[in-house]
């Protein structure tokens, strides 16, 4: 099986720490949404609105937004994984996955400033 592939954007600071962090816990071949061509056989595996969150691609499955996120610490072993796992029984799981990964996304300019700070503050 191939390195599944982390699709992200890297024109944003805070989903970059989070691929470098994800690079760091596990095996994955990050893919810049610059670095995608329209012709280019992963692009045409990827939703229409691509661009509105990050994906993990296999070659069976492509895992979108939520999803996504929780398939890469799945991966990595990444505290609180167990906690979807736990969690997926529940009624309406995946909207609240989705919804809580759309709320964090939308404050991506928050989340960069915090992560710079963070890194700054252990210089």
């Amino acid at each position: 099986m191939s390195v599944p592939r982390l699709v992200y954007d890297d024109d944003c600071g805070f989903c970059t720490f989070c691929v470098s962090h994800a690079l760091e816990l596990g095996e994955f071949e990050p893919v810049g949404f610059s670095e995608l061509d329209e012709n280019d056989d992963l692009r045409a595996r990827l939703p229409d609105d691509y661009e509105e969150c990050m994906h993990l691609v296999t070659d069976r499955a492509v895992y979108s937004c939520g999803e996504a996120l929780e398939q890469v610490a799945k991966r990595t072993g990444a505290a609180g994984w167990w906690l979807t796992a736990a969690a997926r029984g529940l009624p309406r799981y995946p909207e609240a996955r989705e919804t809580l990964y759309r709320w964090a996304a939308d404050r991506r300019a928050l989340w960069g400033k915090l992560a710079r700070s963070e890194s700054l503050s252990k210089r």
